[in-house]
């Protein structure tokens, strides 16, 4: 092996967050802040992206159930299809957000551990209060509820 090789699998190893030292100053905490921010507009992206999923699956459902109906139309060659195709796209959207949500949980349960809680610098109901987090659940459970009631007309 090289030591450029031996230098990249170093790189690549799990830091043990209990041989981080972490000390109380202020690069420290603004960058704690940082971290933080970043995490909220990284969930913030997904609950973006995951109402245009959804949001974009059920217009095509949608639409192609109520074009159907229009007068002068043909009956289309596959009509499941756009169903299937919104369905599909709902349930990426709702998946999406339920990995990105639990990938922000386990990232904040390690951003406020105790080896971290000296530089946040805040406490109390601070850290509790996430609206990002307030908006990506109820998001999840509007995706969730959107999607089954796709299923349970696809079924019909």
């Amino acid at each position: 092996m090289t030591a450029n090789a031996t230098h990249h699998d170093e790189r690549d190893a799990a830091v043990d967050p209990a041989s981080l030292t972490v000390s109380p100053t202020a690069p420290t905490h603004f960058a704690w802040l940082r971290t933080r921010m970043a995490m909220e507009r990284t969930l913030l992206a997904w609950v973006r992206t995951s109402a245009a999923l959804v949001g974009f699956g059920f217009t095509v459902v949608q639409f192609f159930e109520r074009v159907g109906s229009f007068q002068g139309a043909h009956p289309a060659l596959l009509p499941h299809a756009p169903r299937v195709f919104g369905l599909a796209l709902m349930i990426v959207g709702t998946a999406g957000l339920a990995l990105a949500l639990v990938q922000h949980r386990a990232l904040r349960k390690h951003l406020w551990g105790p080896a971290f809680l000296p530089v946040a610098g805040v406490s109390g109901l601070d850290r509790h209060l996430n609206p990002p987090l307030f908006v990506s659940v109820a998001l999840l459970l509007a995706s969730i509820w959107a999607t089954a009631a796709v299923l349970v007309r696809l079924g019909t």
